[in-house]
């Protein structure tokens, strides 16, 4: 955990919960609060559930579940008991808890994989899975995971290594989620074209909350093969929105000139959380193609190739 003055602590808090400040500015407080941890990023994170922006709410507690940290587990619960929040905020508390993984989450999973939002339903069986796993694992298969994003994923991948087999369990709307899940990210740690292009196809699973993930692998995996199939989802006005938001950041993190275009197309859209990531994804296209980045992202190479 980085130090920092509690004064700065205080201030980025502040930032994050300014509902006057561009919501890209307080995107990156909480990516710094996130980064640096401890009680008073978590209250000034805490603080903020009460936004108006879905987008935001999500990825507070998106945050929160890759920082780890038990004490956030009250918080977590409680937006996720809550049936005002949007389906999409509780989807993510559900699987922030599975990754912070303490047992004494299971109780609320259970409970919860019984909700009457699909996507809320699904999420609690992934992370009562995840729960369970890393019980019965005692963490050393997380030790042992080849993870190249450093993210807390909602499954451990499978251990195939086979494109084929991996792309049969992905589409397998037999199989559990959790076991499509942990092909999907065995397909992404391969970094392959064909690898992509094999988990592209889960853009067309039937449910939602698959969908929402594949596009969000797509994003970290930043292959522009995969473009068009997020441009289509995106464009598609009966998608569920909360695939809609995950293809449109996924398009910001690739950041070519047609993903610049098409993001700039949406920014009007009838859906407000479409809408603010668009506006998320071309500050992350405006970063991903600046010379501070591509400066980074070059002695990234050099020193994995040294």
């Amino acid at each position: 955990m980085a130090q920092v003055e509690e004064s700065k602590l205080i201030a980025i808090g502040d930032v994050l919960n300014n509902r006057e400040r561009p919501l890209k500015e307080r995107f990156r407080a909480l990516f710094t609060l996130r980064n640096i941890g401890g009680e008073s990023a978590l209250e000034s994170i805490g603080r903020c559930f009460d936004d108006e922006s879905a987008l935001l709410k999500h990825e507070l507690a998106y945050c929160l579940g890759q920082m780890q940290d038990v004490r956030a587990i009250p918080m977590l619960t409680k937006v996720l008991a809550d049936m005002q929040q949007e389906p999409m905020v509780r989807h993510e508390a559900a699987e922030a808890l599975g990754a912070i993984g303490d047992i004494s989450v299971e109780e609320t999973l259970v409970n919860f994989s019984k909700d009457p939002v699909v996507e809320v339903a699904e999420t609690c069986e992934i992370a009562l899975e995840r729960v369970r796993w890393l019980k019965q694992t005692q963490q050393q298969a997380l030790k042992d995971d080849p993870n190249p994003y450093a993210s807390v994923d909602p499954t451990p991948p499978a251990a195939s290594k086979s494109i084929e087999e991996l792309r049969r369990i992905l589409m397998d709307e037999s199989d559990t989620l959790f076991n499509r899940y942990r092909a999907m990210f065995a397909l992404r740690n391969l970094r392959t074209e064909e690898a992509t292009l094999a988990l592209a196809t889960g853009l067309k699973g039937k449910s939602a909350l698959f969908r929402h993930e594949v596009a969000f692998v797509l994003g970290q995996l930043q292959e522009e093969c995969s473009i068009p199939f997020l441009i289509e989802n995106l464009r598609d006005p009966a998608e569920n929105e909360m695939v809609r938001h995950e293809c449109a950041e996924a398009l910001g993190a690739i950041a070519t000139e047609e993903c610049t275009r098409v993001l700039n197309e949406y920014l009007q859209d009838d859906k407000r959380v479409v809408k603010e990531s668009c506006e998320v994804a071309l500050d992350m296209c405006e970063y991903e193609n600046s010379p501070e980045f591509q400066y980074a992202d070059t002695l990234v190479k050099v020193a994995n190739d040294g």
